[in-house]
């Protein structure tokens, strides 16, 4: 339930984050406990989840400062939110998910199959899923309605969509960003696989990191001593939660239009174990 907070305007919730206006004209993000899969938001969410988001992308940004400026402005939140909300910038934010990848894997590998490229990206015969890719690529998204999925284009549909100048600079922030953060994530024995970003304006042209950055629900993060070519890798994300709810225990079919089932309390604590985890093996500080 989107929680009503005394001078701010719900202005929108997606799957796991809700939205407010200021009076000031700022913006307030709430990042929820929600977790979604397969296009579900599921019930209940993960404990203390909104919180480990919010801490997370907020120590990520500090190390991207040099690369590019985020939208932060204040943790001074209400009450009611504290720990897992932001007062941030109100941006014209660029209708593109902006990913880059490292490794073949998910979507990618689909795409992979099929073209022998990801988003029209010519890649190496012979490439598995968990393959390290030759160099980091730029593979861009369309940003679905919730509910839908989020559809991989190509470099050009992202010039059709905000002109050359704009793409390559998307194109070349998202490279940065995800190179530095790789760099960081491995130093400390994890895998960045890839990651999901998104860009906004401010109204001197000045393109900005927002949303949240670099988390398990944007990223995908992998052991780095426990690679498995070939096939799925452990991760740091809602894997826990995609699994189950797969498995014959949970009762429910991915094809039916049913909705799907409770989350039990092991898989809810697995889950919450495993971002408390990457927050901190990435971190160095205790949540």
């Amino acid at each position: 339930m989107t929680p009503e907070i005394p001078g701010a305007t719900h202005l929108h919730s997606g799957k796991v984050r809700d939205l407010y206006t200021l009076p000031d004209g700022n913006l307030l993000m709430v990042a929820s406990d929600r977790i979604s899969a397969f296009d579900h938001v599921l019930s209940p969410g993960i404990p203390d989840k909104g919180e480990i988001l919010t801490r997370m992308s907020l120590w990520w940004f500090e190390q991207l400062a040099d690369i590019v400026p985020h939208h932060v402005i204040s943790t001074d939140v209400p009450e009611q939110v504290a720990g897992r909300a932001v007062v941030c910038e109100n941006l014209a934010m660029f209708p593109v998910e902006c990913v880059a990848r490292g490794y073949l894997t998910g979507s990618g590998l689909l795409d992979y199959a099929e073209t022998g490229g990801v988003c029209g990206v010519a890649l190496p015969e012979g490439l598995v899923d968990g393959s390290r890719l030759p160099e980091p690529i730029f593979t861009p998204a369309t940003k679905a309605e919730m509910g839908e999925h989020d559809e991989n284009v190509d470099f050009d549909h992202v010039v059709a969509t905000v002109g050359l100048e704009v793409a390559e600079r998307l194109r070349d922030l998202t490279l940065a960003v995800y190179s530095r953060a790789e760099q960081i994530a491995r130093e400390r024995g994890i895998v960045l696989a890839d990651t999901k970003l998104e860009f906004g304006a401010r109204a001197d042209g000045t393109i900005v990191l927002a949303d949240e950055v670099l988390t398990p629900d944007s990223s995908r993060f992998w052991p780095a001593d426990d690679l498995r070519l070939g096939g799925p890798q452990p991760s740091f994300d809602k894997q826990i939660v995609r699994n189950w709810m797969l498995s014959p225990e949970s009762g429910w079919d991915k094809a039916s239009d049913a909705p799907p089932p409770t989350l039990p309390p092991e898989v809810l604590e697995r889950t919450r174990a495993r971002y408390i985890e990457a927050y901190e093996r990435l971190t160095g500080q205790a949540f």
